[in-house]
């Protein structure tokens, strides 16, 4: 797999925001009710026009990101479990199964070594994106995290092309800064690029994909 930088973080964050997408990241803010994707929706998202955002897969909190973080030097940050690691190689298998690795019109990643390991691990076949403005934001300031939730809105906003999803690998705070939910590791959440924003659709668990696929290969057998 090739990795390419997408920004640099020794750019200044400076953002011109068109209209069309300024209005396009003021989604409605609403409870989320998180649920598993049913079978109409998983045969949607074969069929491409969806984004799919993984939280990066389950790691060591013993081993904490040191302040500051270095992000040419994974020592410095909090790495992946070596079961976390197995863990996203069986999701992998589970999207290969479903078709989800073939139709990736981008695979976008986080700066973070945790976030860039569970991209290779789970897409192996892509070319990686590393996009500065999907960094982890918990540890920044306000000011800091403002252009990092307006890319990951506009990247859950923009229309995707015909018969492929976007991949986005990044972290939980940076869902939680633009709506109600922090997904565990090692999630997929489904959003739908709409006119007016971005839709949650649903969400799976990392123990949620046995349960998915013997659903799916249930309902093909009625």
């Amino acid at each position: 797999m090739s990795t390419r930088i997408l920004i640099s973080l020794r750019c200044r964050w400076v953002l011109f925001v068109p209209l069309w997408l300024a209005l396009a990241t003021l989604a409605v803010a609403e409870e989320i009710v998180e649920q598993l994707p049913d079978t109409a929706l998983i045969a949607a998202v074969s069929q491409g026009g969806y984004v799919l955002y993984f939280r990066h897969g389950k790691t060591d909190t013993a081993t904490p990101d040191q302040v500051p973080v270095v992000l040419d030097d994974c020592t410095t940050q909090r790495p992946l479990t070596d079961a976390g690691r197995q863990e996203l190689a069986h999701i992998a298998g589970y999207l290969a199964r479903m078709g989800w690795d073939q139709n990736v019109e981008q695979l976008i990643a986080s700066p973070f070594c945790r976030t860039q390991e569970s991209a290779r691990l789970l897409f192996p076949d892509h070319e990686l994106l590393i996009d500065n403005l999907q960094m982890y934001t918990a540890a920044l300031t306000a000011v800091e995290r403002q252009p990092i939730n307006e890319r990951t809105r506009a990247l859950l906003s923009q229309p995707v092309a015909n018969g492929q999803n976007r991949v986005m690998v990044a972290h939980g705070p940076n869902i939680a800064e633009i709506m109600d939910y922090f997904p565990d590791e090692a999630t997929l959440v489904i959003f739908q690029p709409t006119e007016r924003g971005f839709r949650y659709l649903a969400s799976i668990g990392a123990d949620d994909w046995s349960t998915l696929i013997r659903s799916l290969l249930h309902s093909q057998d009625d």
